[in-house]
């Protein structure tokens, strides 16, 4: 490995900016094209095939549990930088951004649509110059819920036992054991309350 990919591997999981392509770091673009080449296998099985599709995920992610379900499409940047728990279920088109590491608990359930996002661009257009970005990690606590079309950005932790409501957009964190809905998502009650 070459010094430029020590840095910006070193980078990727603390919120400091970097540049994930050109000179030097042609191995993390070869990270890349391998996970997109099993994540692509995996989305080409048979729906018989899912003894096939436990090794491939086996050999993309970074550790998995037992008992994982994950219905194709399925998409990763890496893969190698997601870690997940036991008797994980997501639905169709699960989009894992996972530049920096994204740690998905026991238990969790993805509706459809759903995009967790470890990377982002400054906002000031000078700082996004030559295709700067950054990246902090995601964390999915034990029995969340995740409902259809919710994003989650970069750097959040969603506490064990809640549920983010479809169509949410999870800006920052949210504590355990509640509903949260919204954009940006709010916190509307703890899961244990009846409905007003």
């Amino acid at each position: 490995m070459t010094d430029e990919y020590d840095d910006v591997r070193g980078r990727m999981n603390d919120g400091r900016l970097y540049v994930d392509f050109g000179p030097g770091l042609e191995a993390l673009e070869a990270e890349r094209v391998a996970g997109k080449e099993l994540t692509y296998d995996f989305n080409h099985t048979r729906p018989s095939e899912t003894a096939r599709r436990a090794e491939i995920l086996k050999e993309l992610l970074g550790s998995v549990g037992e008992g994982p379900w994950i219905e194709p499409p399925f998409h990763v940047s890496y893969g190698s930088h997601v870690h997940v728990g036991d008797h994980l279920y997501a639905n169709f088109n699960l989009v894992l951004v996972d530049d920096a590491d994204i740690y998905i608990g026991n238990h969790v359930m993805f509706a459809p649509n759903v995009t967790v996002s470890t990377a982002g661009h400054p906002v000031v257009p000078e700082e996004r110059a030559g295709g700067k970005q950054f990246s902090l990690p995601v964390r999915i606590e034990d029995r969340v819920w995740i409902g259809s079309n919710v994003v989650i950005l970069p750097g959040v932790t969603i506490g064990a036992g809640s549920v983010i409501g479809a169509g949410s957009v999870v800006t920052s964190d949210i504590p355990p054991r509640v509903v949260a809905v919204g954009v940006p998502c709010r916190v509307l009650r703890p899961v244990d309350e009846e409905p007003a």
